[in-house]
């Protein structure tokens, strides 16, 4: 109703509340206290409302004895159909065919973690044998000067590619003689076509495969094939092999052709973070770029793409900063010291680097300097191993040996890489010395084309120490997570790197260089199955985060995106919701500790809509010979579980009969978890066929049968005899209509989900897997009846509402205890008719006893209070879910919008409850979200600025070796490794389905209950437009019922409060690295050799372009093609 004057504003908590003052438009109005509000409120609801004046808004206690008798109604009908209290008996009735096991967490989370040990060794070995075969190899091959292409044979995982692209290199020289054809294999394992008997090489598009040191790298590295085949002799389940070359050949076991991408093929295997991490020791990295006003145009351009290709050569183990200097220096970001190279940091870099410009005189001095105070900053977290300087310039003239004198000598703990950008004739020979007499090396890049190879090939020098340091520093590392393109899902690769083993002669100083790096690929899918599945419960599970925190093992990783530039880095604090015993458990499990922990936290729902706050047990111990430690997480009733034994043959064939359909019209629908019950059962994901191929495959083997799972089969057929016998003492005796359900069901640990009557399974949508169905898991976690509206997306509008399809799912978990120990094995519930109960509402919210009661009528002359069935025009009532989703209401037109988030019903009265405490909101990011890819703007268009030929151009040779050519050329070039010019989606060169979506952040928001637990009435303040609530909490449910009057007018519209999922640049990284996480580096660093020979310290630009190259970029000019980067391999090698 309508409050005749205006009210200001307030609000009446209940007895045990404490008084909030509402903050609505009414803030100008005389503040009415808590004693006057009191006072107020009884007369406010008997002032009548227009067309219904003997009419009040209902007392407090009315609206209570409304709720008793919702609840009543509620626990009545789940007393009679959900069968709680009868499947407890039959559990006891059936106590002899199940024992109970004890799930036992430091003995599970010790021998799993053994168990990944022992997986893991045995890809260490295989690793070892291959890197001690290379350095064996490479040792005693002969170096040729004059090898021939024809001399090789190999198979180029590019050929077949190749082949079909006339303007590819092989095709112009006219030559595949050096090329094997192979025939493949479809192989599970895999899953892809392989060659067992071969290895295949990549090699980068931009290096020339005849080279004399190509070939020779080829000619060596072919040995390796036998030690490829050997190892996977010995150990069947390997995956794939990988060789990595310092010269950018890949070779890896078995052979698959490559996946190449439409466009120009970019991939380089040194430039993967699985290589440099195994190529050299973790790095803090300050970068410094010179802005001076002689840097304009292209070498400022080619400047800001090396600082780009430079910060992809770096790791989630690295630290990073980059500053730009002229006379002073300044950080190009909000970042004033190092921080991670993790990939959020580094893309404000990117786009950071992407706004510098050139302007005054320049100070090497101001630069080193800055560099240097960065890199002597001991109050922050940094990689604390090899510590070094790159710059960036066009040339100069200052030495700065002051400041290298002040910072760095005579120790040199800081490298000095010096980059000459641009084409210049400036004495380069200062850019040389400060290299040289700071243990780094003196770099050239005069054009775009040098750029890849220039920024990389530090490695080399940073690898120095590792190679002589020899066995210590042969040491195997694992990656992050990534995917695999080739079809293998989530990987880790171990890496070993592989010294050369040479000496230039007899007493001449040990070779310094690193061959390459070694990796065994190892599928996350081989590691889970070490893990226990189904005895932990719907709600327990196994995790494995490594020293970053990033999680190797967990739920909730499921990247949404197949193509990666970068690894998979899901922080266990992102992966779950962060709290401070879960900063607790992380930091002890990165520094390799045992512990074990209850806390009180809170979850995400199965489908994200909701937060439940529970209990759950963290036990954790490291995984030895790792960077890795195990947690095991067990809620508090998953500490016993059943298992059955079924060893009466008779009663497992009486038990199994219902599970064929044949049995179904009388004793309901049978859906049974999608589970590995036997290896040679067929997976399907429809369930009646999956039932289907289970029987057939029953019929030839016994629950028995060493093919398969006994466990899971014994207790799958325990659970039909159960559920069956649920069927026999309840439901089949009752008369569903007379209650308005539309079904009854029951689901269980063992895989069994059985809907009555059989008609109601095919409106059943829920998750045939009761480990992953929602219902299943949120019933598990709360005490009482929750209830499940169903999705709006699904909802048809009243009028289409036929055979009474829709419904509302009502579920709760049967707790047993037998002998002292308490599980929930199971879960029973109701389907409830949304429309009759949507009247049934009506009826136990008004003032009449039951249905058939004739309405009470109110005369002019007497005094009567509204209710919710004959005043629904002026009274609204909503029963809203813990997730603030409608459930029911009076109101006939919001039938269609049940299962909506109740802000979209009734804004104002959502923002009321919330601010009223009854809700709290949860806000978290989704960092492995998919988005659509942004329109690519000005696609069609030269970048501004970038001279455009026109035809007769193209066709006098002159103009190829002018200036204005080799300009444009070069920015072509720019475009297509830098991509922010042309707004091409990387993946898009990939040209697979899966490019076309992206990975993104995104901001989810969920509501639960809050601290109001009590009876409340209180005062939407809106001036005229003011309305009256009432709100109680229903005991032992998830729902809030709420009586409010309905708004009349819209002045007072509030702010809505948003639940769906909306994009997000994440949270404000500058903020973030103020307090970064807690990580560790690795355990070992090679930053330092007394031995090492320092005096190879620098040369020119050395870049043989391939002519494949040249001839396509020219081809994307002449069609006016935007080039796109490809900037991910086709698969992690």
């Amino acid at each position: 109703m309508a409050v005749p004057a205006r009210t200001c504003g307030a609000s009446r908590p209940g007895p045990a509340q404490t008084w909030r003052p509402w903050p609505g438009p009414g803030a100008g109005c005389p503040e009415l206290g808590p004693p006057l509000l009191v006072l107020l409120l009884p007369l406010l609801s008997l002032l009548a409302a227009p067309g219904a004046s003997a009419y009040s808004f209902p007392q407090q206690h009315t609206m209570q004895h409304w709720a008793r008798r919702l609840e009543q109604e509620i626990d009545g009908v789940m007393r009679i159909f959900g069968g709680v209290q009868q499947l407890r008996e039959i559990y006891k009735d059936n106590r002899n065919l199940f024992e109970v096991q004890e799930n036992e967490p430091q003995k599970l989370v010790e021998k799993v973690a053994g168990d990944i040990e022992s997986l893991l060794d045995r890809k260490v070995q295989a690793l070892k044998r291959l890197a001690d075969a290379a350095e064996n190899f490479q040792k005693v091959h002969r170096w040729q000067d004059n090898i021939k292409e024809e001399d090789i044979m190999y198979y180029d995982a590019k050929a077949d590619a190749e082949l079909d692209d006339p303007e590819s290199e092989d095709m112009e020289r006219g030559s595949k003689a050096s090329t094997l054809r192979l025939d493949f294999i479809e192989d599970p394992n895999f899953k892809n076509k392989v060659n067992y008997s071969y290895t295949a090489v990549q090699i980068p598009t931009d290096i020339y495969k005849g080279s004399t040191v190509i070939l020779n790298e080829l000619n060596w590295t072919e040995a390796l094939e036998n030690v490829f085949i050997e190892n996977r002799r010995r150990d069947p389940t390997l995956l794939w092999q990988i060789f990595g070359s310092a010269t950018g050949v890949t070779r890896y076991y078995p052979a698959t052709p490559w996946r190449a991408p439409k466009k120009i093929d970019l991939y380089d295997v040194r430039r993967r973070p699985w290589y440099i991490q195994g190529a050299s020791s973790p790095k803090d990295m300050v970068i410094i770029v010179d802005v001076s006003g002689s840097v304009s145009g292209l070498t400022l351009k080619l400047m800001k793409t090396s600082v780009c290709e430079m910060l992809d050569t770096l790791s989630d183990d690295d630290y990073v900063n980059v500053a730009s200097f002229n006379e002073k220096a300044q950080p190009v970001s909000c970042f004033t010291h190092l921080v991670q190279a993790n990939v959020r940091n580094k893309k404000v870099f990117k786009e950071a680097v992407q706004g510098m410009v050139a302007k005054g005189t320049t100070g090497y001095k101001a630069g080193f300097e800055y560099a240097f105070d960065q890199l002597q900053n001991s109050n922050i977290s940094r990689a604390n191993c090899n510590k070094m300087i790159m710059m960036f310039t066009d040339g100069g003239e200052d030495r700065v040996q002051d400041v290298f004198e002040k910072y760095n000598w005579p120790n040199r703990t800081v490298r000095v890489f010096t980059f000459s950008v641009g084409q210049h004739n400036y004495d380069v020979t200062p850019l040389q010395w400060m290299a040289c007499a700071n243990k780094g090396y003196y770099f050239e890049i005069p054009s775009i084309g040098a750029i890849r190879i220039n920024t990389q090939e530090y490695l080399d020098v940073l690898g120095r120490p590792m190679v002589l340091a020899g066995k210590e520093a042969k040491q195997v590392q694992w990656t992050n997570v990534y995917e695999d393109a080739l079809g293998l899902g989530l990987v880790v690769t171990g890496t070993l790197p592989v010294f050369n083993l040479t000496q230039d002669g007899p007493g001449e100083k040990k070779n310094q260089l690193i061959l390459g790096v070694m990796g065994i690929d190892v599928a996350l899918n081989d590691i889970k199955r070490l893990t226990p599945n189904y005895t932990l419960g719907a709600n327990g599970y196994v995790f494995a985060i490594d020293l970053n925190g990033y999680v190797l093992l967990h739920p909730n990783l499921k990247p949404q995106t197949t193509n990666f530039r970068e690894p998979v880095t899901l922080d266990f604090l992102d992966a779950e919701l962060e709290d401070e015993n879960k900063e607790e458990i992380r930091r002890s499990m990165i520094d390799g500790k045992k512990g074990h922990k209850q806390i009180r936290t809170l979850v995400k729902s199965l489908d994200e809509r909701y937060i439940d706050e529970v209990m759950r047990n963290y036990t954790w111990v490291p995984i030895r010979s790792t960077n890795y430690s195990l947690g095991l997480v067990l809620p508090p009733y998953s500490t016993f579980y059943l298992q059955a034994n079924l060893s009466d043959q008779i009663l497992q064939v009486k038990y199994f009969e219902f599970l064929l359909p044949s049995s179904f019209e009388s004793e309901g629908h049978v859906f049974i978890a999608p589970r590995e019950y036997c290896k040679d059962l067929n997976a399907s994901d429809n369930n009646t066929e999956f039932l289907k191929n289970f029987i057939e495959l029953m019929e030839k083997v016994t629950p028995d049968s060493k093919q398969c799972n006994n466990f899971l089969l014994h207790n799958l057929i325990l659970d039909t005899g159960i559920t069956q016998q649920l069927v026999e003492r309840v439901w089949r005796d009752q008369d569903l209509n007379t209650y308005s359900l539309l079904a009854v069901f029951a689901a269980t640990d063992g895989g069994i989900t059985r809907v009555f009557p059989n008609k109601a399974a095919e409106d059943w949508t829920e998750n045939p897997e009761p480990f992953n169905a929602s219902f299943y898991r949120r019933s598990l976690d709360n005490h009482g009846y929750v209830f499940k509206p169903p999705h709006q997306d699904i909802l048809l509008r009243p009028l289409e509402l036929e055979n009474d399809t829709v419904g509302v799912l009502v579920s709760t978990a049967v707790e047993l205890s037998l002998g002292g120990r308490t599980l929930r094995p199971a879960v029973v519930g109701v389907k409830l008719d949304l429309e009759a109960w949507a009247e049934k509402f009506k009826v136990l919210a008004s003032n009449r006893t039951h249905q058939d009661q004739p309405q009470k009528q109110c005369g002019p002359s007497s005094h009567c209070e509204m209710d919710c069935e004959v005043n629904n025009e002026d009274l609204l009532c909503v029963l809203i879910d813990d997730g603030g989703f409608l459930v029911l209401s009076n109101q006939n037109h919001q039938w269609d919008q049940v299962g909506r988030f109740f802000s979209e019903v009734d804004a104002n009265l959502m923002l009321a409850l919330y601010n009223n405490s009854f809700y709290t909101r949860k806000e978290s990011f989704d960092y492995q979200a998919a988005c659509a890819p942004q329109p690519p703007g000005n696609l069609g268009a030269a970048p501004r600025g970038v001279f455009v030929p026109t035809i007769a151009d193209f066709l006098n040779l002159a103009w190829w070796t002018s200036a204005a050519a080799w300009s444009l050329f070069q920015q072509l070039l720019y475009g297509l490794i830098c991509h922010s010019w042309f707004q091409a989606d990387p993946a898009g060169a990939e040209g697979s389905p899966e490019a076309r979506e992206s990975s993104c952040v995104m901001k989810q928001t969920q509501y639960y209950f809050g601290s109001v637990n009590a009876s409340y009435n209180a005062i939407i303040d809106c001036g005229n437009c003011s309305r009256l609530f009432h709100a109680q909490r229903l005991t032992n449910t998830n729902l809030l019922f709420v009586v409010a009057e309905k708004p009349l007018c819209s002045q007072c519209e509030a702010g809505r409060l948003l639940q769906k999922e909306t994009h997000s640049d994440g949270p404000e990284q500058c903020e973030l690295v103020q307090r970064p996480r807690y990580r560790r580096g690795p355990h070992i660093c090679f930053d330092y050799n007394a031995t090492e020979d320092t005096s190879d310290c620098g040369r020119g630009a050395s870049f043989p372009p391939s002519l494949s190259v040249l001839v396509s970029l020219q081809l994307l000019l002449l069609l006016g093609l935007p080039p796109q980067v490809q900037g991910h391999a086709s698969h992690h090698l």
